[in-house]
């Protein structure tokens, strides 16, 4: 799991009476995702305003992951450390790989105990080198990102918030329309069309093996 940027055609400007002239700054939106290390398939995303923590946003994003896929692993940057978020990997049967901070310890004070913080913690001074075998899976989200700008550029053209949220939504579906593709010829998925009756037309769906 991480974040990106994706910048906007809408400046913010303001006066610098310091340097006593006029400055201006392009607005973006972050998209917050989470994806297979295998496919580089989005498996859930929400896009937010630049200025929103990433932490947050796992527990929900891992939540709509885990009903459509068997969760064994979570990867992400130390941004989203916390107690809760290795609480919720392991609620849907995961394992949480989120390095600890240089400040991070495994019991403070009067605190409550945390026993799960407590054995990651340990566990990934004690076992650093296998600890970040599963971690450095993480720079597939980052191969992510990059194809889905590669292919569908890493800027908005719209101007308002929601059409600038429903545009990069856009890229991320056409991005999971281009891995579904490519997994049918790379890995030998047999595609399954099966008849789906919408309103009054009758309409013919793929639909994929391992659905």
């Amino acid at each position: 799991m991480d974040s990106s940027g994706f910048s906007t055609s809408v400046y913010s400007r303001w006066f610098d009476h310091k340097y006593g002239r006029e400055r201006k700054e392009a607005q973006w939106v972050k998209a917050h995702l989470m994806c297979g290390v295998k496919t580089n398939i989005v498996t859930s995303v929400e896009v937010t305003p630049a200025n929103a923590n990433d932490a947050p946003f796992l527990p929900p994003l891992l939540k709509a992951t885990a009903q459509h896929f068997n969760v064994t692993e979570v990867s992400a940057d130390k941004a989203y450390l916390s107690k809760r978020n290795l609480r919720e990997v392991q609620a849907v049967g995961g394992k949480a790989y989120i390095p600890f901070k240089s400040n991070s310890v495994a019991h403070q004070g009067h605190h409550k105990r945390d026993a799960l913080w407590q054995w990651m913690y340990h566990y990934y001074n004690a076992n650093r080198s296998e600890f970040l075998t599963h971690y450095h899976k993480r720079s597939n989200v980052e191969t992510t990102f990059s194809m889905v700008k590669a292919k569908f550029g890493g800027a908005v053209r719209s101007k308002t918030p929601i059409a600038q949220v429903n545009e990069v939504l856009v890229k991320v579906l056409c991005h999971n329309i281009c891995v579904l593709i490519q997994s049918v010829y790379e890995l030998g998925i047999e595609p399954i069309f099966s008849p789906q009756t919408f309103g009054t037309k009758e309409a013919v769906v793929p639909k994929l093996a391992w659905e």
